[in-house]
C-alpha cells in the first residue's frame, strides 16, 4: 500500500481522511495529489485487500472506490465495506453501464462518478457527501433501516417499499424514493431544488427542473388529488415541503 502524506492547514493535520482505492497508478496519484492540495489527508490502496487493511488500521472518513480491482469485484467490496465499516463511499469507475451505477447506489454507495472525470467535480462530490454526514449521530446502517410513517403511509427504507393507508404497495422509482426520503427527513421545512438534488443524490445528467418532474410523479402516487396537493406543498419561488407529521423508527 502507498501512503500519501497528510495535508496540513495552519501547521496542523486536517481531520478528513480519504482512502483512494484505484489500481491505475496515474489515476491514483492524480486523485491523491489533488485532494491533498485541497486540504485532505489521503491514503491509497491498489487492491481490495489493501483497502480492508487500511480501514482496519486507521479511521477513514470516506472511500473513493474503483470497481475494476485486480483481486476482487469492486461492487462486492463496496458491499463488504459498508456492512463492516459503515463508511461513505464514492464509486469511481470506467464502467458506464446503467446497471452498475444502479447496483452501486442500491448497495449504499453515496455517489457514482464515471471516467473520464474532472478532479474538480470529484472533489465537489466528496465534499457534498461529507457535508451530508455532518451532524448525524445515527449510523448510516441505522438510517438505512428506518421506517417512516406519515399520513397513513409507511416507507421502509431498508426494502424501499412504500405501503399505502389501504395496505397496498406503491411502486417507486429510485429517484422518487430518494426524493421522498429527503422530504421525510425534513418535514414542514421548505427545501430548495438544490437541497433536494443533494439530499436525493441525483447528480448525473440532472438539471434544476427535473426536481419538478419528480415531484409531479410522486404526487400522483401519494396525493388523493395530485392537482390540489395536501402532502407535498409548493412554496412559490423557494421550493417544496412535506406538510404532515412524520414518525421515524
Amino acid at each position: 500500500m502507498v501512503w500519501i502524506a497528510a495535508a496540513k492547514v495552519d501547521g496542523r493535520y486536517v481531520t478528513e481522511h480519504i482512502l483512494v482505492v484505484e489500481d491505475d497508478r496515474s489515476t491514483r496519484d492524480l486523485i491523491a495529489r489533488y485532494l491533498i492540495d485541497n486540504h485532505f489527508r489521503v491514503s491509497t490502496a491498489v487492491t481490495g485487500a489493501q483497502a480492508e487493511g487500511a480501514l482496519d488500521a486507521e479511521r477513514v472518513d470516506l472511500v473513493v472506490l474503483d470497481l475494476n480491482l485486480p483481486d476482487q469485484d469492486g461492487l462486492m467490496l463496496a458491499k463488504k465495506l459498508l456492512a463492516e465499516h459503515d463508511i461513505p463511499i464514492v464509486i469511481l469507475t470506467g464502467r458506464t453501464e446503467e446497471m452498475d451505477r444502479v447496483l452501486g447506489l442500491e448497495l449504499g454507495a453515496d455517489d457514482y462518478v464515471t471516467k473520464p472525470f474532472s478532479p474538480r467535480e470529484l472533489l465537489a462530490r466528496i465534499r457534498a457527501v461529507l457535508r451530508r454526514g455532518q451532524g448525524k449521530p445515527a449510523s448510516r446502517r441505522a438510517q438505512g433501516l428506518r421506517v417512516y410513517r406519515f399520513a397513513g403511509f409507511e416507507l421502509r427504507s431498508a426494502t424501499r417499499k412504500l405501503i399505502s393507508p389501504d395496505k397496498h404497495e406503491v411502486e417507486l422509482t429510485g429517484g422518487e424514493f430518494s426524493l421522498l426520503v429527503a422530504l421525510l427527513n425534513a418535514p414542514k421545512q421548505i427545501l430548495s431544488r438544490d437541497q433536494l438534488l443533494e439530499g436525493s443524490r441525483m447528480y448525473d445528467d440532472v438539471y434544476d427542473r427535473s426536481i419538478d418532474v419528480q415531484i409531479l410523479r410522486l404526487r400522483r402516487k401519494i396525493e388523493t388529488n395530485p392537482s390540489e396537493p395536501r402532502l407535498i406543498r409548493t412554496e412559490r419561488g423557494a421550493g417544496y415541503y412535506l406538510d404532515c407529521e412524520v414518525e421515524v423508527s
